[in-house]
């Protein structure tokens, strides 16, 4: 099974690089999201809510709320509330969007409440960056997940603390943007920085066209001549995403998710000829414990005695010989060696060392 999942990963990367449209390589400069975050209240749970008397920030935040109503809470009022929790909203605005166009938010609890099922969350602003409000959010909560306790015992399926609102924002302000401002020059910036790509890329589009519209200013960003009226400019923005470009083969890179245990190779990968051992050591401590008793009526003390018992024994490990020249045949010199995924790390880290792995070593 080990040898299969590790041919299976490395095969989903083996395909060769073909040719892609534009769009899925690059994106032009100002056409971006923006993140907007909030702070609210969640009402109408059943007891699941914040212990208030941990978090004096809900009851602050409802005494704001209720004197912006009209309401006056007295001074030193200790209001058990079990219904209610403090939250943050977050939401992502769109580019292009405009005042009246609703949002996807995210609630998520930041005080101890148990549950946010069955609540509503009031009038929240949505604030960017900048501190401008760009959205208003208020609904009613899908959690996905459930509970349920008795007895001293309880049962959880996913987490409660959180929860979506499907179009639960309004868009009340729209991000200023003008393509084009400076006499219809855009940029389009790459995803992945690469001289070659970037040359392809202005090779592509000046053959589309049939003229130099596109220039390359480095590595990531190229420079298209646009036209000027609105129209005309989506219409030749448009017609560039769709510009079919061979991206170049992305350099030979070895990943090792440390956290995981993950093991991921392209297909650039090859191996020189190099010799490798592997033998693993373990040690077992087994500890027993006895009683030791004195006899009838003696003096002794009755003791515990410990007994430890220590074996070595380690997995015989020969040299065998590892190379390969593309991607399946080091695949098959890894899978000869029989190491684990953690192995296997130590393993590609020490054939980098001995300049027999040629490609780069990435360790997340």
């Amino acid at each position: 099974m080990k040898r299969i999942a590790l041919s299976l990963l490395i095969l989903l990367l083996a395909t060769p690089v073909l040719a892609a449209p534009l769009r899925e390589l690059a994106d032009f400069a100002g056409v971006r999201a923006n993140v907007l975050v909030g702070y609210g209240l969640v009402v109408g749970l059943d007891g699941s809510g914040d212990q208030t008397m941990q978090t004096p920030f809900t009851t602050q935040s409802l005494a704001n709320m209720f004197s912006q109503l009209g309401i006056t809470v007295p001074a030193g009022t200790n209001m058990q509330l079990r219904n209610i929790a403090a939250v943050m909203v977050t939401a992502e605005l769109p580019p292009f969007s405009r005042p009246g166009q609703r949002l996807d938010v995210v609630v998520s609890s930041i005080g101890n409440a148990r549950s946010l099922r069955g609540g509503t969350l009031l009038l929240t602003p949505l604030k960017g960056v900048d501190g401008a409000t760009y959205a208003i959010a208020q609904g009613n909560l899908l959690v996905g997940g459930a509970g349920a306790e008795a007895g001293g015992s309880s049962v959880q399926i996913n987490q409660q603390a959180g929860g979506r609102i499907s179009r639960g924002a309004m868009v009340e302000r729209a991000v200023p943007l003008e393509l084009g401002r400076n006499g219809g020059l855009l940029e389009l910036q790459l995803h992945q920085a690469d001289f070659g790509t970037a040359q392809r890329v202005v090779t592509a589009i000046n053959g589309e066209f049939g003229y130099p519209v596109a220039a390359a200013q480095d590595g990531r960003v190229i420079r298209l001549q646009g036209p000027t009226d609105s129209n005309e400019r989506v219409n030749f923005m448009a017609r560039i995403e769709q510009v079919q470009v061979d991206p170049v083969a992305a350099p030979a890179r070895v990943v090792i998710n440390a956290r995981t245990g993950s093991v991921v190779l392209n297909q650039r990968v090859t191996l020189a000829p190099a010799a490798v051992a592997h033998g693993n050591l373990s040690v077992v401590i087994d500890t027993r414990f006895g009683v030791s008793q004195p006899a009838p009526f003696g003096d002794g003390d009755t003791v515990v005695v410990p007994d430890s018992e220590i074996t070595i024994s380690q997995q015989a490990g020969a040299l065998q010989t590892v190379q390969g020249a593309d991607l399946m045949a080091v695949v098959d010199a890894l899978n000869a060696l029989g190491a684990t995924p953690q192995d296997l790390m130590s393993i590609l880290e020490a054939l980098k060392a001995a300049g027999a792995l040629r490609a780069e070593l990435e360790i997340l």
